[in-house]
């Protein structure tokens, strides 16, 4: 196995040499500027905890496994995709902000279910302007550091997206079209004379939702699972992941990082290219 170690920092040697010698590495290559792979190496129970104590992304990687082996990236969008939960932001125009993301967290750590918590968020917006949500677009949605570069390399390789969402279709669309996504799914608010009704149209996009579309475009482009990768941070992403050959964890809960094959606590979303390219 290769053990792949990046940060967004100059790594010591020290650590290095550490990690090396817990992981019984018999060589270690510098492969980008802050990453390195330490080859034939061996998990180890210390590695956590050190590597996570030190700001350090860590991955087992088979040596013959690659970027291009994959036909499919399944993402979410809030807080994974982009750096907000749009929700929140919504409500935080009108003074609402701690109540939803009160909610949120709770859902995102799986101690509340999914539609329900949506439901009762939603209904808090009643009687919002739906010019809101073009102002969150506006003034407050950005993507994680690292997106645009890890979206080029998935183009590059002939790798289609998904980007599948709990949150809302205002948002999902605008940034297919701006990111040239290939797909995109989400819920669809309804709104009355300008003005949002506090209800969610349709069939709820939950968990069980995610895992279906990535079934969905998984079976349209004839792949298999093992061709999948399906990238989340809360509890409502864990049934898409378990669905994917590689699920990673991005700045996620810690429910989703346990149930994770890579967790990214430290790097940004293109710490996937070097993940598989390393």
């Amino acid at each position: 196995m290769n053990l792949i170690i990046q940060a967004l920092h100059t790594i010591p040697v020290a650590q290095l040499q550490h990690l090396a010698s817990l992981s019984r590495a018999t060589r270690t290559e510098q492969i980008a500027g802050h990453a390195y792979r330490l080859i034939g190496a061996q998990p180890h129970a210390d590695i956590d905890v050190y590597c996570f104590a030190h700001q350090l992304d860590y991955g087992f990687v088979n040596p013959g496994l690659h970027l291009g082996d994959f036909g499919l990236l399944v993402m979410d969008m809030d807080s994974t995709l982009i750096s907000i939960e749009c929700i929140d932001e919504i409500a935080d125009m009108y003074q609402l902000k701690s109540q939803v993301s009160a909610i949120t967290e709770s859902a995102m750590r799986g101690e509340i279910d999914f539609a329900e918590s949506l439901r009762r968020r939603v209904a808090l917006l009643e009687g919002l302007e739906e010019s809101a949500l073009q102002r969150v677009y506006d003034e407050r949605l950005q993507l994680n550091p690292g997106a645009e570069a890890m979206l080029a390399a998935l183009k590059k390789h002939g790798i289609r997206t998904l980007l599948v969402s709990g949150g809302f279709v205002y948002f999902t669309e605008r940034l297919k079209a701006r990111l040239g996504l290939d797909y995109a799914h989400a819920n669809t608010l309804e709104v009355k004379d300008g003005k949002l009704t506090g209800k969610v149209l349709g069939k709820i996009v939950d968990a069980q939702g995610k895992a279906d579309w990535l079934h969905h475009v998984k079976d349209e482009l004839v792949l298999t699972g093992k061709q999948v990768i399906a990238m989340g941070d809360g509890a409502n992403d864990l049934k898409m992941m378990a669905e994917a050959g590689i699920s990673i964890a991005y700045h996620a809960k810690p429910v989703v990082r346990a149930q994770a094959a890579y967790a990214f606590n430290f790097v940004g979303l293109d710490g996937l290219v070097t993940l598989l390219n390393g």
